[in-house]
């Protein structure tokens, strides 16, 4: 079947998805990845392969953990910041184990299976995207697990609603609301406003740390190293975490008090800049070397 033949184009979100990954690592030009590039202690071997002999190659080597979560490591942030190929790429390298899934989860199933291949493929993509933390170990377990409860939680609706005759004996009128006291969001901004949280990083810690966002990409498009924003954000939740216990965040700040996190935010606004003068500086002077 040809990939750009539409009329046959499999109706299944896996099918589809194995399609594409065949086509992306087909010959004459299949993607590769530089496995010599990931060390020399994964144990993989030290050369370019092909995705699909690199796939083959880790579920003959089952119990090649620290290869794996190399791999995974790189699929991850390759699908993150490298563009949708690299999206297909990683759902690829996964596809036994989400066909797996899909076909477990399908037995028994009174719906469409294709709704469960569907499920599994956004909790995996999800998971992708932004939820697999690349610091902790077996980034792609974390995966599989989001792609295998996305399925399972797709079965257990069937279980969630029965039917009734009638709904006459439940109470109605009108119901009192629950008040978002303490909404992080609320949060966040109130400590921007008192200083404690500096304004350019205020998107960057909802992003991270409410959202549950990727860090890569959003470090990249900050312009700073992932090891340097996951440091700005590790001291930022030290300010709130002090500020909570304070009660600087949800009760009233005195002007006093006010007036030395503003001091300390703006100590902070000028190592920053002085920090970003060097570094432009330390850029000119590699390319003057390098034009010279």
């Amino acid at each position: 079947m040809s990939v750009c033949d539409a009329t046959n184009w499999p109706s299944s979100a896996l099918d589809a998805a194995a399609t594409a990954f065949a086509a992306l690592t087909c010959e004459p030009a299949p993607l590769v990845l530089d496995c010599a590039a990931l060390g020399p202690d994964t144990g993989l071997p030290q050369q370019v392969m092909p995705l699909a002999a690199l796939r083959d190659w880790l579920l003959r080597h089952p119990r090649a953990y620290t290869a794996r979560d190399e791999v995974w490591r790189e699929l991850i942030r390759r699908a993150r910041l490298d563009g949708p190929h690299w999206v297909v790429a990683a759902v690829g390298m996964a596809m036994p184990a989400l066909q797996q899934y899909a076909a477990q989860l399908s037995k028994g199933y009174d719906g469409d299976p294709a709704d469960v291949d569907a499920e599994i493929l956004t909790g995996f993509l999800t998971a992708l995207r932004d939820r697999a933390d690349l610091t902790r170990p077996a980034p792609y377990a974390s995966l599989c697990k989001a792609a295998w409860r996305a399925g399972r939680d797709l079965r257990l609706q069937q279980q969630e609603y029965l039917p009734v005759e009638d709904i006459e004996h439940v109470t109605s009128g009108p119901r009192t609301p629950k008040v978002p006291y303490g909404h992080p969001d609320l949060l966040v901004r109130r400590a921007v406003t008192l200083g404690i949280l500096d304004p350019e990083d205020e998107q960057a810690y909802i992003d991270v740390r409410l959202g549950r966002r990727a860090i890569e990409p959003i470090a990249a498009a900050l312009g700073v190293s992932v090891d340097a924003l996951r440091m700005r954000l590790s001291r930022i939740d030290s300010r709130i975490a002090g500020a909570l216990a304070d009660g600087l965040l949800t009760g009233v700040a005195s002007p006093e008090t006010v007036a030395q996190l503003r001091l300390r935010a703006g100590q902070r606004g000028q190592r920053r800049a002085g920090r970003a003068a060097a570094a432009r500086r330390k850029a000119a002077q590699t390319q003057a070397a390098a034009a010279a």
